[in-house]
C-alpha cells in the first residue's frame, strides 16, 4: 500500500539492563535540583505521555511558556523540543536535565547523588560496568526512551492491510486529510514530527511565539489534549477547524471536521499491550 504515512515499528531491541536502569532513572527525583520533580512528573507513560495541562509549571511554580510534548514516540522525531533546537535524544535529555526551569540540577549533582545508593550503583555497574557519571545517565535514559513507542494502532492495522479496521467514517477523514494538504506536513512513520513550519500562514492559530516550530507528531493525538504549543485549543474538533482556518485557509464543514477527528482516533496505538491514554 502507497501511502505517506508508514505504520509505527516495535521497539527496537536494546541492552534490556540498561532500559531498565533508564526507566528507573525516569521515575527518579533525585534527578531534580530539590528532589520534588522526576521526568515522570510531566511526561506520564502511565497515560498520554505528557499530561492534561495546558501548561506544566516549573520548579518556583510558574507556568512553563510551551505545552508539553509527549514523549511517546518521540525518538522518531527528526529534532527535538517545540522548536527542534536538539539533534538528537541524548541532547534532548540532557538540556531538560539542566534547564533552571526543568529539573534544575548539573549532571555531576545527579551521579553524586545516585552513586550513594548502593542499588542504583549496583544497576550501572551492571549496564556499563562503572558507577554513574553524566554520560551513562543520559544514556540509559535515552535507552529507555527509545522503547516509548506505541505501534498497533488500528490504523496500523489498515495501513498493514487490515481492510477492516477502519469505518467508512474514519477512512472518509483520513481521504479528507489527503485531499485537504494537512498530510503535507504531517506524514511518515510519525505523522509529522520530520519538519520545520511556520502556524499562522493564513490567519493567527495561536500564540505568536515561537513562529516556526516543528511540526508535531499525531500519533496518540486522541489522547493529548489541550493543543498547540500554547495548549489552547482544547478539543481535537477545535484544533482541526483552527488548523484548517489557519494552515490551510479553509473554512471546514462539521462533517468534514467529524471525519477528520474519527480519523485521528483510530492514531492510537499501543504500550506494553494497553491502549495509550484509554482513548477518551
Amino acid at each position: 500500500m502507497d501511502e505517506p504515512i508508514t505504520p509505527m515499528p516495535p521497539a527496537p531491541t536494546l541492552d534490556p539492563r540498561k532500559v531498565r536502569l533508564g526507566e528507573r532513572l525516569f521515575s527518579d527525583k533525585r534527578l531534580s535540583r530539590d528532589n520534588s520533580r522526576s521526568c515522570l512528573s510531566c511526561h506520564n507513560i502511565n497515560t498520554n505521555g505528557a499530561s492534561t495541562k495546558p501548561h506544566d509549571v516549573d520548579l518556583s511554580g510558574a507556568k512553563l511558556p510551551l505545552n508539553t510534548l509527549t514523549v511517546f514516540n518521540a525518538t522518531h522525531n527528526f529534532r527535538f523540543s517545540w522548536e527542534g533546537k536538539y539533534r538528537n535524544v541524548g541532547a534532548d535529555v540532557a538540556a531538560s536535565l539542566v534547564n533552571p526551569r526543568i529539573m534544575g540540577s548539573d549532571l555531576d549533582t545527579i551521579a553524586q547523588k545516585l552513586d550513594l545508593d548502593p542499588a542504583m550503583r549496583a544497576g550501572f555497574f551492571a549496564a556499563y560496568g562503572i558507577g554513574p557519571d553524566g554520560d551513562n545517565i543520559v544514556d540509559a535514559i535515552v535507552n529507555f526512551e527509545k522503547t516509548l513507542v506505541t505501534p498497533g494502532s488500528r490504523f496500523d492495522r489498515w495501513l498493514e492491510g487490515d481492510s477492516s479496521a477502519l469505518s467508512s467514517e474514519e477512512l472518509e477523514g483520513y481521504r479528507e486529510f489527503k485531499s485537504l494538504g494537512c498530510v503535507s506536513c504531517h506524514q511518515g512513520v510519525n505523522i509529522g514530527g520530520n519538519l520545520f513550519q511556520r502556524h499562522g500562514i493564513f490567519h493567527p492559530l495561536a500564540s505568536p511565539d515561537p513562529a516556526i516550530l516543528r511540526v508535531p507528531s499525531l500519533r496518540n493525538v486522541a489522547t493529548t489534549p489541550p493543543y498547540f504549543h500554547d495548549g489552547s485549543a482544547p478539543t481535537l474538533d477545535d484544533a482541526v477547524r483552527r488548523m484548517g482556518q489557519a494552515q490551510l485557509n479553509a473554512t471546514l464543514t462539521d462533517p468534514q471536521v467529524k471525519a477528520i477527528v474519527a480519523f485521528l482516533h483510530t492514531l492510537t496505538g499501543q504500550y506494553r499491550g494497553a491502549q495509550v491514554g484509554g482513548d477518551p
